[in-house]
C-alpha cells in the first residue's frame, strides 16, 4: 500500500482544489474563546507569517509534520463532508449557546478554496461562522471569504511596518488593506469585525503602542478590540520541533498587568476587553 506524506497530500490539494480537500492539524470541540457560545474550531495547516511567539508553531509549515512528535499531531487531509460531519455532531450545543464553528490556523486563507466551500456549507445549515485571520492574503480572496462569515476575528500584530516585519516576517501593506476593506464591508450588512491584539512583552506592549493601535482602529471606525495577553502555552512545542523559542524567558502577562494599556484604548473611544 502506498503511503502518502503530508507533502504529497498538499501537492494533491494544490492541484485538485475542486476536490474540496483541506489539510487540518486539529479540530477542537467545545471551544469558548474563538467567538460566541460553544464552538468547534477547525485549525488549518500553513501560514505565511512566522510570528516569533506563535503558540501553534507546527501550523506554520505548509505541509506540517509527517510523524507524531511530543504533544503535536500531524496534519491530516479532510474533505468538506468529513469536516461537516464532525461539526454537525455538536449542533445542539451551538443552538443552545449561540455558538457555531470557527475556522482558525495557521492561516485559513492559506487554503482559501477549501475554506470557502466549508463556510458556504455551514451557512446552508444555518450554523454561525467565524473566521480567524491575520489578514495576510490576496485581497480578492479575503473579501470573498469575509463575506461568507458572520464574524471575522482579525489579529493585528503591530501598527509599525518595520516592527511587524521583525516580529512576523511580513510587512503590513496587504494586511492593512484587508483590514480597511473589512471595516467597510462590515457596515451595515456584512460580518461583525473583532480586531484582536496579541500583547507581546517588549514588542507591542508599551503605552505608545496602545495609542497607535487605538488610533488605527478609530480611523477605520472600529469601536471594539480584544486584547490577548502573552502566554507560554506553546513553549514545549518548539522543543519538540527542534526550534529555538525566542520568548522562553519572557514573563506571562495577565489582564491586571494591562489595565493601563487597556485604559489608553478606552480614552480613544475604543472598548477593550480580555
Amino acid at each position: 500500500m502506498k503511503i502518502f506524506t503530508n507533502e504529497m497530500i498538499f501537492s494533491i490539494i494544490e492541484k485538485r482544489m475542486m476536490k474540496n480537500t483541506g489539510l487540518i492539524f486539529n479540530v477542537q470541540k467545545f471551544s469558548i474563546h474563538d467567538g460566541p457560545g460553544i464552538r468547534t474550531t477547525v485549525f488549518f495547516q500553513g501560514c505565511p507569517l512566522r510570528c516569533k511567539w506563535c503558540s501553534n508553531p507546527e501550523s506554520q509549515e505548509k505541509y506540517g509534520k509527517t510523524a507524531v512528535l511530543e504533544g503535536i499531531q500531524p496534519a491530516k487531509a479532510y474533505s468538506v463532508d468529513e469536516i461537516m460531519a464532525i461539526c454537525l455532531e455538536d449542533g445542539p450545543f451551538y443552538a443552545e449557546s449561540g455558538g457555531g464553528v470557527t475556522l482558525s490556523g495557521g492561516e485559513v486563507l492559506f487554503q482559501g478554496e477549501f475554506a470557502a466551500d466549508l463556510l458556504a456549507r455551514l451557512g446552508e445549515k444555518h450554523i454561525h461562522r467565524a473566521l480567524e485571520t491575520s489578514g495576510c492574503a490576496d485581497p480578492a480572496l479575503f473579501k470573498r471569504l469575509a463575506a461568507l462569515a458572520e464574524l471575522v476575528l482579525f489579529d493585528v500584530k503591530h501598527h509599525n511596518r518595520e516592527l511587524h516585519i521583525k516580529g512576523t516576517g511580513v510587512d503590513t501593506t496587504v494586511i492593512l488593506e484587508n483590514l480597511r476593506s473589512l471595516a467597510a464591508l462590515s457596515a451595515p450588512a456584512g460580518p461583525a469585525v473583532l480586531p484582536r491584539i496579541p500583547v507581546i512583552p517588549g514588542y507591542n506592549d508599551g503605552p505608545a503602542d496602545a495609542a497607535a493601535f487605538a488610533g488605527l482602529l478609530a480611523s477605520l471606525g472600529l469601536k471594539t478590540v480584544q486584547l490577548l495577553p502573552f502566554h507560554q502555552f506553546g513553549r514545549k512545542k518548539y522543543d519538540a520541533l527542534g526550534r529555538v523559542y525566542e520568548y522562553s524567558g519572557s514573563p506571562i502577562l495577565h489582564p491586571e498587568d494591562l489595565e493601563q494599556y487597556r485604559g489608553i484604548f478606552i480614552t480613544h473611544g475604543i472598548e477593550a476587553f480580555f
